[in-house]
């Protein structure tokens, strides 16, 4: 058994300063995370065990303010998976695209202007992109396809798509900027050309990065609000079109929670709860399905 001894230099004790205080902070970390885990379960189970899980999670009709109250989130639940399946879908190609030509094929003075415009996207308020969405997408999505309404589930599928740009870009042209040039150097060596040496050897190098840019992405693609309340129509109807007005998880218990009380307001806390355990669901299996491969390279 190892004997406890004491600092005795000051490089010593602020070595074990600074270890104790990363030590909580990655106590903290964990501690929140278990607390709002707890919160949202116990928040949120009460009103499912009243209103009955089929009913509540496979329900197609929500009607909170009714005299006959339904709350059934069906509706919210597939307009949320493909609201953020089509932002993905758009946005992680365009996104990891836009990383490769920032980091292997821009010029200096390109890559500075499209890397200074990507952070500045990153900092746009919300509010900004549902405005804008709100007040050019719309009546152009409407124009072009004859429709009454652009406020639809088209609508925040490319508002949402434009939102997770910074986040893929910004952490893949990082990932990507880390692989060793000995790697590309080699491939090209070999005779294979810059393209084929930046799909074949510098991506899957930077693999591991790249997922997590996708992760941070998609994550916010799952729990953004109020962007998607201003494009997406907010009707709790079933997304069985892309022109049709629909209602996120988020925006369901964003649009009510000021004036619900009672059963709804639980009901609202049982929605938090099915986002939440969504938004852990999707991060675990895109952790293991994206990064899963690396296990090998240890």
């Amino acid at each position: 058994m190892k004997k406890f001894e004491l600092p005795r230099t000051p490089a010593q004790w602020l070595e074990a300063v600074m270890n104790a205080i990363f030590f909580l902070c990655g106590i903290l970390a964990v501690g929140c995370v278990a607390v709002i885990t707890i919160y949202m379960f116990l928040s949120g189970l009460p009103a499912i065990g009243k209103i009955g899980p089929l009913k509540f999670l496979f329900g197609t009709e929500w009607a909170s303010t009714a005299s006959e109250p339904k709350y059934g989130i069906l509706p919210f639940v597939l307009s949320s998976i493909y609201g953020t399946l089509g932002a993905s879908l758009i946005g992680v190609p365009v996104g990891l695209l836009t990383a490769v030509f920032l980091s292997k094929a821009a010029a200096p003075g390109v890559r500075n202007v499209v890397v200074t415009a990507v952070e500045l996207l990153s900092g746009i308020p919300s509010v900004v992109f549902g405005l804008l969405g709100m007040q050019v997408l719309v009546p152009a999505v409407a124009k072009v396809f004859g429709k009454a309404s652009g406020a639809c589930l088209l609508s925040a599928i490319v508002v949402l798509s434009i939102m997770i740009l910074p986040s893929i870009v910004s952490v893949s042209v990082t990932a990507l900027n880390a692989v060793p040039p000995e790697y590309e150097q080699g491939s090209l060596a070999l005779g294979a050309t810059d393209t084929e040496t930046w799909f074949k050897i510098s991506i899957p190098a930077a693999k591991s990065g790249i997922a997590a840019g996708i992760v941070l992405g998609i994550g916010r693609a799952i729990g953004e609000a109020m962007a998607v309340m201003m494009v997406a129509g907010n009707s709790p109807n079933m997304p069985d079109s892309l022109f049709r007005s629909v209602t996120f998880l988020t925006t369901a218990i964003a649009k009510e929670m000021s004036y619900a009380s009672g059963l709804q307001k639980q009901a609202l806390f049982s929605i938090a709860l099915v986002l939440f355990i969504f938004i852990m669901v999707i991060n675990v299996l895109l952790n293991a399905v994206l990064k899963g491969g690396n296990r090998d390279e240890k």
